[in-house]
């Protein structure tokens, strides 16, 4: 048994905990919603005092393989992209580590052409010794796969459904291996069976109706903290952003997860998974996002890049066009200084490490940089 053949069944007859949770997205007064609120707080003081945790993306590769309609990565779009080599990913990595990161989260498109075999080992491999929290978010792969990537280091792995409504999934995802709706959402139990400690879920809301996808996530998150209950997770509300390619997103009041309505989800979350990690990344604007910090979040990025090379410029001098899985040279060579690879979206928060750390001091918070090292299991 495995989630996918079981998740109508869980939305069609929730248990008790997800009846509370559906109570809690529905539409509430201010004082409803102000009272959520300071029980979210309450909850996150209990278990995790006032740390917030700090992590950046590191994109590798923007090539992909799959053609994902709200996706600047998307297959058929024209965009410039690269690869970075293993000493290029070092580079990035030494300058989030120059920063202050010692957790770091490896992106990159779905392409076995260019995120080859043993591509993601290496990067892992080089990268162990002096960043101690390795997590990895690619295309899905099957336990002995996710077995060897924790063997060389990765401790953690992120997947997002992107959207838990399969008749939605199934008209974005036109071309590529994501277009399998239940092996993707079997994803997270194959990499806990690979032997992953760390596991990030989510949905990218503004593709679906928010409060579908809001019960799908927890009843996804329910299933596995009882069913893969020596791991931890963290659970994230990505909202569109714009990025790069043909499609054009155009909000939809009914479908989009307006400010008011994110805080709602954030306690809602918290109130029935109070120790559960709460991922809030820099697609959102930094006044939200330092209004949300003290309502339940506990996990955050700062200074993101969406684009392979994106801290040092690394693997700008291989930018290209990727035509039906073929790499196409340009026709003229971009030489200025700002030429870099696309990136998959982006940012609303633009601050730096340093200004968001400052802050979040300011207001009580202790920052933490590095909460895991594998020197904890040495016997």
């Amino acid at each position: 048994m495995s989630f996918s053949t079981q998740f109508e069944d869980l939305l069609a007859r929730p248990n008790p905990l997800l009846s509370r949770f559906q109570a809690l997205i529905q539409p509430c007064d201010a004082s409803q919603l102000e009272a959520m609120a300071k029980q979210s707080q309450t909850l996150t003081r209990r278990h995790f005092g006032k740390t917030m945790r700090l992590f950046a993306p590191l994109y590798l590769s923007n090539e992909c393989v799959n053609n994902c309609k709200y996706c600047g990565f998307s297959r058929d779009n024209p965009i410039l992209r690269t690869t970075l080599t293993v000493d290029q990913v070092v580079t990035e990595a030494r300058h989030l580590h120059a920063l202050g990161y010692r957790n770091i989260l490896l992106v990159a498109g779905e392409h076995p052409k260019f995120v080859s075999e043993g591509y993601l080992q290496e990067c892992l491999d080089a990268l162990k010794h002096f960043i101690p929290t390795l997590g990895i978010e690619v295309g899905p792969m099957e336990d002995d796969q996710y077995r060897d990537l924790v063997d060389h280091g990765g401790e953690g792995l992120i997947v997002y459904q992107e959207t838990y409504h399969q008749e939605t999934y199934e008209q974005l995802h036109t071309a590529g291996p994501k277009r399998k709706f239940r092996w993707r959402l079997d994803c997270p139990e194959r990499a806990y069976a690979g032997g992953f400690r760390r596991i990030g879920i989510g949905a990218l809301f503004g593709l679906a109706d928010w409060q579908h996808e809001a019960l799908s996530l927890a009843a996804h998150l329910d299933y596995l903290q009882r069913h893969c209950w020596k791991a931890s997770f963290t659970v994230a509300f990505p909202r569109m952003r714009p990025h790069a390619g043909n499609y054009e997103y155009t909000p939809d009041p009914k479908l989009s997860l307006d400010d008011r309505t994110l805080v709602q989800l954030i306690a809602a979350f918290r109130i029935c998974f109070p120790q559960v990690g709460i991922v809030l990344s820099t697609r959102e604007p930094a006044q939200l996002r330092d209004s949300l910090f003290p309502l339940g979040i506990t996990h955050i990025s700062a200074e993101s890049k969406t684009d392979p090379g994106g801290y040092t410029g690394a693997g700008t001098d291989d930018l290209h066009l990727t035509v039906k899985g073929r790499r196409v040279e340009l026709e003229e060579k971009k030489s200025s200084a700002c030429s870099r690879a696309t990136g998959q979206f982006e940012i609303d928060d633009k601050r730096t490490t340093a200004e968001v750390a400052q802050l979040l001091k300011k207001n009580g918070f202790d920052p933490v940089w590095k909460d895991w090292d594998a020197a904890i299991l040495t016997p």
